[in-house]
């Protein structure tokens, strides 16, 4: 069949509007007015996958292994809090503040990397540096941040939407998610089939090779890492309207970037829906372990080594490999010509 074709077009899109439909329904489905707890679960996978997707585009993408995403979501997060406050406006308003600080702050770092050459290790343990820095600089400034004790936060909801829709603030906070989730799914789509995407397979491959064909690495890092900390200060703040307080603990390396790591390599580098598919499961085994204290602690560390030295491929592309290799895809495509 013609790649042209309309029907072919649309058959090859069917995986990803069937995920997105199945999306739609899980508040209908699965959502208990009763209690919050499921609701609460299901938000924190969607927050995780676009966390995930955001490491995909800098660590997946360009190779730069950044160790603060906690820190950068909670820049992101305490500056749309404290500017919705300072100016009295809507947090909606300053959310794009918020992301916009946190993606210069990772550009400038990005940028320092590249120029200084880093390595993915020496990278990954100045940013663990800073995401350090930061919680310390929130916890010590209590007097704007609450410290400690935090910031009570529930501004994100839309009480309009929710009466509009006959729903609960939860499944709107879902459905926003999904939505951003979208959007960064889209963009990144975009990036790994242009242009972009064959300069930072490039860089990937040998960044020095890269570099003596013309290929502008530094612009290329700084715009990966702005982009990926763009987004990732931008849905902080969901993150800590799904708890209702904005607390520093919330931002922890453990609670965060331990989380993040083990669901890109868990569903997959450079996969498209591998963040969705290792934050359900990360999330639901999160769940599980979080009654056994440091125990879960040691489990994630176990894991995270495991999984980078034994299953760097992650689910999503393992499964993909044993469906062409197996010959599944062609058994299919013979049942729908009728051979």
């Amino acid at each position: 069949m013609n790649a042209n074709n309309p029907l072919s077009s649309i058959r090859s899109q069917l995986p990803v509007i069937a995920v997105f439909a199945a999306l739609l329904l899980v508040p209908p489905l699965f959502f208990d007015p009763s209690t919050t707890y499921i609701s609460r679960r299901f938000i924190t996978v969607m927050t995780f996958a676009i966390f995930a997707m955001a490491l995909n585009i800098i660590f997946g993408e360009t190779d730069q292994l950044i160790l603060y995403m906690g820190g950068i979501a909670a820049l992101g997060t305490y500056t749309t809090v404290l500017t919705a406050q300072h100016f009295a406006v809507s947090p909606w308003l300053t959310l794009f503040v918020g992301a916009f600080v946190s993606g210069v702050f990772g550009g400038l770092i990005c940028y320092v990397a590249a120029r200084r050459q880093f390595t993915v290790i020496v990278l990954a343990i100045v940013t663990f540096a800073f995401q350090m820095i930061i919680m310390e600089v929130i916890v010590g400034l209590r007097d704007i941040t609450g410290g400690t004790t935090g910031i009570p936060f529930r501004d994100l909801d839309l009480p309009a939407v929710e009466s509009a829709l006959g729903i609960g603030p939860f499944a709107v906070q879902f459905y926003v998610l999904v939505g951003v989730f979208a959007v960064v799914f889209a963009v990144y789509t975009w990036l790994t089939n242009s242009k972009y995407g064959l300069a930072f397979a490039a860089i990937r491959q040998d960044e020095f090779a890269a570099r003596a064909t013309g290929i502008d690495v530094i612009r290329l890092k700084v715009f990966a890492g702005f982009l990926s900390t763009f987004i990732i200060g931008f849905v902080g703040p969901f993150y800590a309207q799904t708890t209702g307080i904005v607390i520093p603990g919330l931002f922890s390396f453990n609670g965060v970037d331990v989380l993040v790591l083990i669901i890109l390599v868990l569903g997959g580098l450079r996969s498209r829906f591998g963040p969705l598919v290792g934050a359900a499961i990360v999330i639901y085994l999160d769940n599980l372990l979080s009654q056994f204290g440091q125990w879960r602690t040691v489990t994630f560390g176990l894991l995270l080594t495991f999984l980078f030295i034994y299953f760097q491929d992650g689910i999503l592309p393992m499964a993909q490999t044993m469906y062409e290799e197996g010959g599944v895809r062609d058994r299919l495509a013979g049942l729908r010509s009728g051979e």
